[in-house]
């Protein structure tokens, strides 16, 4: 009886843990937040290098680095009587005034527009900049005496003594001339909104004029309450077709005087940056349409004349940073160029002359801090051990002594204070959320900001599995990386079906030793259910440096597909997986990837998701799709071969196909034209669209209603992991009856 008693007892306190653990819901998840990691906003750094600001229950508050306290609320909302919520705020260069922004309004991805408010911290006052209605892009001169913004495509300044208002440019139009604003593409590809920035003497602004009235138009449907339907139309440049014609000026904001800068007769080119020497002069970056030749122009204020100080050209393409940082007093400069195979970081003396290549090796900078100046060091993160793992790195600007000062397993990322003397480290696993440390410049730790502990007890509590990586080699003798999290409880005797998650993009990664955010929740979730996930990086994508990811130029979605289907029969040939049950889902390009894959994998993939994706690299735009395929003209198989769109015949599997109708990035034509190629080839599929969504598919309940859809499509069509008596592998001869 007690040797029972004592099995029994061993038995429960075996259990227990097991019926402790909790089942992940996508409630959890996309809904209450449950599995919220803690963040830490980025640092609005200080002069002094040691305080730092941040925006919190409507004020701006200034804390001390080293200690964590609270030593000042610079700016009330309340106090001041500023009504509605600040969006965001900035400083003059001697931090005695403040831009406040408030009642911001969406425009695109990243585009926004909202009223401003020049806050003095001397005297306390507060002046709105403009009161004809949202403005955009606010921004003080250097001597914080006056702002600049636009409205309504044209750009002004105000002074702020006087508070007078003068409209610098005139012919800006909807849907036809810009000042100061990107277009379209220029903000989706190129990443930026503004098109001004002042001189450091305060005295001048380079402009951009971007001139899209032989843009061709595109209009998107919005649903709303009323009777009819919102049109919503604007120029958005598809591949071939005319790009706007943009020009650089300079005004000289006393005067109003404004001269254009001499940027070369082709008009068919790009502009992708402009910005300031030491010296007040504007630097122009010139590009010319395919995106392989960059030339960076130093532009005179007084007459526009250009000439040539670096230029670079790539038999592939060049990717646009804004790594350009001028030191000694303008006299060289720092750049970063792929131009050696690896990504990395070379010093120039203003005429363009090579002075030092700093960083050298086998491995990519992925990430260029700055320049302590003082010091003399340039801080980095590479990926200089693996690809899979960032570091962050000090070397000398005479590419001596490189030091590692975080490399600790994982992804390391840091941001410095304005003098370096400290820097917050941000360190994460892909299988423990990020911790946030406060370091000085020995290296010394002062204090942990978050530990996000608790959400790394909820592992334990839902029992999560573990995220392992994992390497193998393709019939064309290629390593490619992977992760693996396998079902719970798992039994290598069984067989499990596989979902696969990629994206896939040039210069992109999902897999490295990094938290994946909500989604690893819906991964555990799925694993929780008898899933095997899994995730492989194929050609093209980064830290592996230029040639592997450039190798799919003028052929996207090729050297892709067949990596992933691969990938598919590597995971199919493992003991443990249902080779008859693989399926695989993407977003955006990760949508178009699936897409190819289950047509052109359709002996190797029982189900693709495919949410946002492009369906034919015609319909997309000019400078992101150009920079890697060309045109159509010149490249008419890089875009016939390698289009979901020309493959529909040859669906199998289970295809669901999802897209929000107010994507204005990937537009809904997409999927539409996708239907139709289906149809013609009578093939069924299933397909969800989302009304007034972009291409984030989200508000609301929307991501929650999404997921639902996503994860019944999966079980339905994979399958939960079979019983054991359907599945279980044979046992080997001599452990049989």
């Amino acid at each position: 009886m007690k040797l029972w008693l004592s099995m029994v007892l061993v038995l429960a306190s075996f259990l227990q843990p097991l019926s402790a653990q909790r089942k992940i819901t996508l409630e959890d998840v996309w809904s209450l937040g449950t599995f919220s990691a803690r963040s830490v906003p980025g640092f609005n750094f200080q002069l002094d290098g040691r305080h730092y600001t941040r925006l919190e229950n409507n004020q701006v508050v200034q804390y001390d680095l080293t200690t964590g306290k609270r030593t000042e609320v610079i700016f009330s909302a309340s106090k001041a009587g500023l009504e509605g919520r600040i969006n965001g705020y900035t400083f003059s260069s001697d931090e005695q005034k403040m831009l406040i922004k408030t009642q911001s309004e969406p425009i695109f991805r990243r585009s926004t527009k909202a009223f401003f408010y020049v806050y003095d911290r001397l005297d306390e006052s507060l002046e709105p900049v403009f009161t004809n209605g949202k403005h955009m892009h606010a921004t003080l001169n250097p001597q914080g005496t006056q702002v600049a913004f636009v409205y309504d495509n044209n750009l002004y300044v105000k002074d702020l003594s006087s508070s007078e208002i003068r409209q610098l440019t005139t012919d800006g139009a909807y849907n036809a001339i810009i000042n100061g604003s990107a277009d379209w593409v220029y903000e989706e590809e190129f990443g930026f909104t503004q098109g001004f920035a002042w001189a450091p003497d305060g005295q001048h602004i380079g402009f951009y004029r971007f001139d899209e009235r032989e843009v061709k138009e595109f209009t998107m449907t919005n649903y709303r309450d009323g009777l009819y339907p919102e049109y919503v139309t604007f120029k958005y440049p598809k591949v071939g077709e005319k790009n706007a014609v943009v020009e650089i000026h300079i005004v000289e904001v006393a005067s109003g005087n404004t001269t254009k800068v001499d940027v070369g007769p082709e008009t068919n080119q790009y502009i992708p940056r402009i910005t300031w020497t030491p010296q007040s002069e504007l630097v122009v970056f010139r590009m010319n349409r395919w995106q392989n030749k960059l030339e960076l122009l130093l532009a005179n204020t007084t007459d526009g004349s250009t000439s040539v100080m670096l230029s670079e050209e790539n038999k592939y393409y060049i990717d646009i940073h804004d790594n350009l940082t001028f030191i000694k007093d303008g006299s060289e400069f720092i750049w970063t160029s792929e131009q050696d195979g690896w990504n990395h970081i070379y010093r120039y003396d203003r005429d363009g002359t090579l002075q030092a290549q700093i960083t050298t090796g086998k491995w990519d900078v992925t990430r260029f801090y700055g320049v302590d100046q003082k010091n003399g060091q340039v801080y980095f993160q590479a990926a200089a051990k693996d690809p899979m793992q960032r570091e962050v790195y000090r070397i000398r600007l005479d590419g001596e002594r490189m030091e590692a000062i975080a490399d600790q397993n994982g992804t390391n990322g840091a941001q410095f204070s304005s003098t370096y003397d400290y820097y917050v480290l941000t360190h994460a696993t892909a299988n423990r959320p990020a911790q946030f440390t406060v370091y000085n410049r020995n290296g010394a730790p002062l204090r942990t900001i978050e530990d996000n502990q608790k959400l790394a007890d909820k592992q334990k509590g839902y029992g999560v599995q573990p995220v392992e990586f994992f390497t193998f080699t393709t019939d064309d003798k290629v390593d490619l990386n992977g992760w693996m999290i396998k079902p719970k409880n798992f039994n290598p005797q069984f067989k499990y079906p596989v979902f696969m998650f990629l994206y896939g993009g040039p210069g992109s990664q999902q897999v490295t030793d990094n938290w994946k955010g909500a989604r690893y929740w819906w991964f555990q979730m799925l694993a929780q259910q008898g899933f095997v996930i899994a995730c492989v990086d194929n050609r093209g994508t980064g830290a592996r440096g230029e040639e592997f990811k450039k190798m799919t130029y003028l052929q996207l979605g090729k050297y892709e597909t067949e990596d992933q289907i691969q990938a598919a029969k590597y995971l199919g040939s493992l003991p443990f997986t249902d080779a008859s049950r693989i399926g695989i889902f993407g977003w955006s390009y990760g949508g178009y990837m699936s897409s190819l894959c289950l047509l052109k994998g359709s002996n190797v993939f029982k189900s693709a998701i495919a949410v946002a994706p492009v369906t034919n690299w015609r319909w997309y735009d000019t400078i992101y799709t150009e920079r890697y395929m060309r045109d159509e003209k010149e490249n008419p198989d890089g875009y016939a071969d390698n289009s979901p769109v020309n493959f529909a015949d040859r669906l199998k599997g289970d295809y669901l196909l999802v897209h929000g109708m107010g994507d204005d990035n990937v537009h809904f034509q997409h999927t539409a034209e996708m239907v139709n190629a289906l149809v013609d080839a009578n093939k069924q599929f299933e397909t969800y669209f989302y009304p007034n969504r972009n291409h984030g598919i989200y508000g609301g309940y929307t991501r929650l209603h999404l997921y639902t859809k996503m994860t019944d499509f999966i079980t339905r069509s994979l399958g939960k992991e079979m019983p054991a008596t359907m599945k279980k592998r044979p046992a080997p001869a001599f452990q049989r009856n």
